[in-house]
């Protein structure tokens, strides 16, 4: 049988342990929530694709199409 003796500091640490864990996942849920809407707002796949800022002719209708 061991004796465990908590101290006050031991009970404040632990409530800002679980207000420090409460703060990241708020910020995870913001974050995660912000992605979903502006996924969602592009509509189409395609133009999804075509937002990464780069000239990709093979997703272009027409362009580079033939052959």
């Amino acid at each position: 049988m061991t004796i465990q003796v908590e101290h006050e500091i031991h009970n404040r640490r632990k409530g800002r342990n679980y207000g420090v864990g409460l703060l990241l996942a708020g910020f995870i849920v913001i974050i995660f929530g912000l992605t979903v809407v502006k996924v969602l707002q592009l509509g189409e796949v395609a133009q999804f694709e075509k937002f990464d800022h780069v000239a990709r002719p093979q997703i272009i209708p027409g362009v580079g199409a033939s052959e």
